[in-house]
């Protein structure tokens, strides 16, 4: 609950005090501390297992302004043609070299998209010229409102928490937080019964 929706840790404290459980605020962030990374690595995995053969595997990238302690940070993320989150990369600056990491990244662990849509940045051509796939980049006005849009339940979120105090919370945070909502919420472009049982 904590990470799926944009609660505090005392709120989900209440929740769960209704439903008869008494704990401590702080149990529930030992808990995601400690679970939230393992069960969010076994939904990216299980993700990734089903897309890699996909032919028509198309990312969508984008980056967006993160305070941290009143410096801006970049928060750059990289969402499929379904709208699911790829990766999420916390960076001081969004440059060639940042890139060329978020790129290196991503494309060892999805393998290569038929096609990257990106803005403008002059960031994303240089990296992807050196990575060699340059001719599969896709650029237009409103070609990357998937990957714009994936920044909406994180500001939610962001508000909630008050803002973030450190880049390494940040990134484990965006991490958990991508494969949890991705994993547990319910498609509206597919039928039911195929994200919950039916009933009887």
């Amino acid at each position: 609950m904590y990470v799926r929706f944009p609660l505090s840790l005392r709120n989900v404290e209440d929740l769960l005090f209704e439903r008869g459980i008494d704990i401590c605020h702080e149990t529930v962030r030992f808990w995601w501390n400690r679970f939230g990374p393992m069960f969010a690595a076994d939904i990216r995995r299980q993700r990734v297992s089903r897309m890699r053969g996909s032919t028509h595997w198309r990312w969508h990238l984008d980056e967006v302004f993160v305070k941290i302690n009143g410096e801006t940070h970049y928060l750059c993320r990289g969402v499929d043609h379904e709208g699911d989150i790829l990766e999420s990369y916390v960076t001081k600056k969004w440059d060639k070299s940042a890139a060329l990491r978020f790129f290196k990244k991503a494309l060892k662990r999805h393998g290569r998209p038929v096609e990257i849509v990106t803005d403008g940045l002059r960031s994303y051509p240089a990296a992807m010229k050196e990575l060699g796939c340059e001719d599969r980049r896709e650029m237009g006005r409103w070609l990357n409102n998937r990957a714009e849009n994936s920044h909406l339940p994180f500001r939610r979120r962001e508000r909630v928490m008050q803002r973030f105090r450190r880049m390494k919370s940040l990134q484990k945070f965006v991490s958990v937080h991508a494969n949890f909502h991705e994993g547990y919420g319910l498609r509206r472009n597919l039928p039911i019964g195929d994200k919950l049982p039916l009933e009887r």
